[in-house]
């Protein structure tokens, strides 16, 4: 469910589900240029794919929602999101393979 505020924001999500092979990091990649999201997203070794991302509060709720849904190839059975303070760490949002 959407906020009606905006300014600045980050948050957290472990997506679990069919996440993993199905293009999830690509789509999520997409998106966050999108909503001019900063961060990244990973697959973990658990299964799941983890987004941290930095921007609006308003175009980042948007970009949750998204991620609910996921790509077509994708079946999203949970995520857990953790809103936190904005630490200004990112300059853009990329794709982060095998640093876990």
């Amino acid at each position: 469910m959407a906020h009606q505020f905006s300014g600045p924001a980050r948050f957290r999500a472990i997506i679990s589900g069919r996440v993993q092979m199905v293009g999830f990091r690509a789509f999520a990649h997409a998106r966050a240029l999108a909503l001019g999201a900063a961060g990244h997203v990973r697959n973990l070794p658990t299964g799941e794919v983890e987004v941290v991302a930095e921007g609006d509060r308003k175009l980042l709720d948007e970009f949750v929602d998204a991620l609910r849904r996921g790509p077509s190839g994708a079946r999203v059975t949970n995520i857990m999101v953790s809103w936190e303070t904005p630490r200004g760490e990112f300059s853009d949002f990329s794709v982060r393979y095998g640093d876990w």
